[in-house]
């Protein structure tokens, strides 16, 4: 049985990681596209350098090596479902906490609009 991906979405409707990788190069989009199916098939047994845990968080990261180093940041949203929260470029070797951050945020909005609703 498959895995599913899902994208946050933001309160007014909007698709950030989506977005952002529209945003990319074909080569980019496939490597990302590769490492997708790579979840979709094998779920939580998807092992680094692929995916990454980031200590401290509930985040994980998929890694996509390469002229861009691309990062996107997801957690397990349910028994067999990750939400993607947050796509960048990584440009140093050590991740900025500011995009830590803004998957955190929109972890905590996710989580809070699903107990409203």
């Amino acid at each position: 049985m498959s895995w599913t991906i899902d994208y946050y979405e933001t309160e007014n409707g909007k698709f950030p990681v989506k977005d952002f990788i529209d945003g990319l190069n074909p080569k980019a989009k496939y490597k990302i596209i590769y490492a997708f199916d790579l979840l979709e098939e094998f779920g939580i047994n998807v092992k680094p350098p692929k995916v990454e845990k980031l200590e401290g968080t509930p985040l994980w990261e998929i890694r996509i090596v390469g002229k861009d180093n691309i990062r996107i940041f997801y957690v397990t949203k349910s028994e067999r479902s990750f939400l993607l929260l947050h796509g960048f470029v990584k440009k140093k070797q050590k991740t900025d906490k500011k995009e830590i951050k803004i998957a955190m945020e929109r972890l905590e909005d996710y989580q809070r609009r699903i107990k409203v609703g």
